[in-house]
């Protein structure tokens, strides 16, 4: 969109406007080059990117893509934020998580930059009766404290009440959530919750306590089962209207149940897809606030957490990259509170470094990078604005279909929510395998040679619901099966490259074959014959031109030599050549064959 000056003299006055038309023709030139006969429309196709829910991205947006008016911040349907001044006035609220509190580890994250504290209680994590240890110092006046406390809410609930009225906290100015989520615990575990409790602790907090929230409709369950965006939306609205339902009939007002609600979502170093889903999420919380006739109470509190699914055990720090694009998109997309989980969350308990670089990285994008002062800085942009409209639908769709087959806790109960994460997560395997969907330092430029930082052990986690997948679990096993070999043999599994011409010719194969078997443990040489380099097997690395002379001939010299399967880096026909290794080749399957060949049990 072009705004000409006050003067009115546009620099681009001189030059005709460009027609959608003759860029597509452009397109069609350059993919002609590569060997693609496509023209108009189908020319654009080509360079769209397919997402989940049926979703596509495609190359180019122009004014072209309209969607509806997301109206203005603090306004319904709260696109573009819950609240009219957004964060401007100091950011959003950086909230750290706690499964264990280490003496003084609280405080020193709230004298840090922290500005709200989210602790798991009871079952795998702080004892409800050592809440009060734990906040010992803390002025719970000023510090929001948000609970996870699982079935035992009602008992953590209580101290904490008990805690508030020992330290003469005025109720008034009580900030935070207890964190009951029946149906969450439910999907976690696959036992139900009565909900009388936590009705009873809702109207306490609207009646006593105005700034706390009783319940968490918390998404990160169906996000860390393997769901898509839209699923993640579509079952979070389910579970929120779920609650409204029970909260309403235990004689609460609508306005009053709506308000006893916040929203956790997962954040992942997808920026534009978290920030689209963000937004979304807003709109959809605010239409089912209209139809339930209070369009005004209908702003999302927003809670966002970087993604679980997304950290690796493999060279973690590159967790610190992944997690600040994350809460960069968290920020941008409008929520109210970020945690960022440390780099080495998925190792066990964090370390006091690790907690640092987590509440750093929102200090740093807030007060240095500035990042909040704009409200919804992403708002208009044709991409993400079509963008939340199509995620929006998808979501919609799907809590539909749950509402159709009785609610979430009937789809939990009957196992169809289950399954269709589980459907989601087998296709987007498919992807990580072929590494469509690459992982840092996992699935690409592994480090053989790292030294991976040791943690205490964390508390088990809820289990016997849904599963939690990790997008690096496939290398993950294929790496631990080489670290066994290592400490049981003294040495990891080889493979020898055999690069045929000058460097030119083999270099961009030979780094491909290196990324992609090291990604499995198996350790790549290059330096002197094979029958020196101590592999079983060997790739050939070179160009479609050298290989039409040299493969065979060089193929039969590495088995004679003794190389019990040789792979080519490429595509082809050779004699001599067992296998084939590419781009979008599945690396799982040909890494785990591969060991099992060279007996890596």
């Amino acid at each position: 969109m072009t705004v000409l000056p006050d003067d009115g003299l546009s620099l681009a006055a001189e030059f005709p406007d460009a027609t959608h038309e003759q860029w597509q023709h452009l397109v069609e030139g350059v993919l002609r080059k590569s060997g693609r006969e496509v023209s108009g429309e189908a020319a654009e196709d080509a360079l769209s990117t397919t997402l989940e829910d049926g979703l596509r991205t495609r190359p180019l947006y122009t004014a072209r893509d309209t969607a509806p008016d997301p109206g203005l911040p603090g306004f319904a349907p709260f696109v573009r934020g819950g609240r009219p001044e957004g964060g401007t006035a100091g950011g959003w609220d950086i909230r750290q998580r706690h499964a264990a509190a280490p003496d003084g580890a609280l405080l020193a994250d709230l004298e840090n930059g922290v500005t709200s504290l989210w602790l798991l209680t009871g079952e795998g994590g702080i004892p409800v009766s050592g809440l009060a240890r734990a906040l010992d110092g803390v002025y719970l006046d000023l510090a929001p404290v948000v609970l996870d406390a699982g079935r035992e809410v009602t008992g953590a609930a209580a101290e904490l009440f008990r805690l508030y009225d020992e330290k003469g906290v005025d109720p008034g100015a009580v900030r935070g959530n207890l964190g009951a989520d029946p149906l969450g615990f439910e999907a976690r575990t696959g036992a139900a919750l009565d909900f009388a409790p936590v009705a009873a602790l809702a109207r306490r907090c609207a009646e006593e306590f105005p700034g706390l929230r009783a319940l968490t409709v918390d998404a990160l369950p169906y996000h860390e089962a393997g769901g898509s965006a839209g699923q993640e939306l579509g079952a979070s609205l389910a579970t929120g209207v779920a609650f409204l339902r029970e909260l309403t009939e235990a004689g609460m007002s609508v306005e009053q149940a709506l308000g006893q609600l916040e929203f956790r979502y997962a954040a992942t170093a997808d920026q534009f897809l978290t920030i689209a889903k963000l937004r979304a999420a807003r709109r959809l919380w605010a239409r089912v606030a209209e139809v339930s006739g209070a369009a005004d109470a209908g702003a999302q509190v927003q809670h966002a957490v970087t993604s679980p699914v997304m950290m690796s055990r493999r060279d973690p720090w590159v967790n610190m990259l992944r997690t600040t694009v994350a809460t960069l998109a968290a920020g941008v997309g409008g929520a109210d509170s970020v945690t960022v989980l440390p780099f080495d969350h998925a190792l066990g308990l964090p370390d006091a470094f690790a907690r640092r670089i987590a509440r750093n990285t929102s200090t740093i994008l807030v007060e240095e990078s500035h990042l909040a002062r704009v409200v919804d800085p992403a708002g208009g942009s044709w991409y993400v604005e079509r963008l939340t409209d199509e995620l929006a639908h998808a979501g919609w769709e799907y809590f539909r279909s749950i509402e159709r087959d009785g609610g979430q806790a009937a789809v939990l109960r009957s196992g169809r929510l289950r399954t269709d994460l589980a459907t989601t997560w087998a296709e987007r395997s498919k992807k990580l395998a072929r590494r469509r969907e690459p992982v840092t330092g996992v699935s690409e430029f592994p480090n053989l040679a790292e030294r991976a930082p040791v943690r205490e052990a964390a508390p088990e986690p809820p289990s016997g619901g849904l599963p939690r997948v990790r997008r690096d679990e496939a290398f993950e096993e294929l790496r631990a099966r080489s670290d066994a070999h290592l400490a049981a043999t003294g040495a990891r599994p080889r493979i020898y490259l055999a690069t045929i011409g000058p460097a030119g010719a083999y270099t961009a194969r030979a780094g491909f074959a290196a990324n992609l078997f090291q990604a499995g443990g198996i350790e790549t040489v290059t330096e002197g014959g094979f029958e020196e380099s101590g592999a079983a097997e060997a790739v050939l690395c070179s160009s479609d031109a050298l290989y039409a002379d040299q493969a065979e001939p060089t193929a039969r010299s590495l088995k004679a030599a003794g190389a019990g399967h040789v792979f080519l880096a490429g595509r082809g026909e050779y004699a001599g050549v067992d296998a084939y290794v590419f781009a979008g080749c599945d690396a799982v399957a040909v890494l785990s064959e591969t060991l099992d060949r060279m007996g890596v049990s």
